[in-house]
């Protein structure tokens, strides 16, 4: 045997809707519910506005600088260029970065590093053979812990060319950085 439990919308306790429903087929989530525990929020995402020349073979911050999302004003585009949500939880992270010499010289190596709390959390790192490589895209992504108060992260680079100066190149599709929180986890 089933039962049917027939509502248009769902409450809590204090009156906030969770979840209404237009007789349709049709739901709309409340308030309550688009900003509470089922919200991937805060979340963020930005990138590079203008190539960034990097010292060589240095680890260096990448100003992230052109917001594309930031849901709770979390992400620090003009100085800091961090990521410090003030909501506890797991959040997924991930970067790219797309890299080259000035001069189209070879590459030696390359490194994608997250920050978290100004010490390397995560990186991917490149060595190619040869004397082929003049550009190089590398990513990495990280399921990390923040507190809610004081955790942050950030992104760093890392360029060792045999001349030319080492770029990072601008673009939304060629470096990007970006978090959300996760729900269920």
């Amino acid at each position: 045997m089933s039962s049917i439990l027939k509502v248009n919308t769902i409450q809590d306790a204090g009156g906030n809707s969770f979840l209404s429903s237009n007789g349709s087929g049709t739901f709309t989530p409340g308030s309550a519910m688009a900003t509470g525990v089922l919200a991937n929020t805060p979340a963020f995402e930005a990138y590079l506005g203008s190539n960034q020349t990097v010292s060589h073979a240095t680890l260096t911050k990448v100003t992230i600088n052109t917001e594309v999302l930031d849901s709770s004003s979390a992400y620090d585009h003009s100085s800091n260029y961090r990521f410090t949500p003030q909501t506890a939880g797991k959040y997924f992270v991930y970067a790219n970065l797309t890299m080259y010499s000035t001069s189209n010289d070879t590459i030696n190596g390359a490194i994608i590093a997250i920050y978290k709390n100004g010490s390397n959390y995560k990186a991917q790192d490149l060595t190619p053979g040869g004397s082929e490589t003049v550009r190089e895209a590398l990513s990495t992504a990280a399921i990390i812990d923040f507190n809610g108060s004081s955790d942050y992260v950030e992104l760093f680079g890392y360029l060792d060319v045999d001349s030319g100066t080492p770029t990072i190149q601008s673009g939304d599709k060629y470096c990007n950085f970006g978090a959300y929180k996760l729900i269920g986890a």
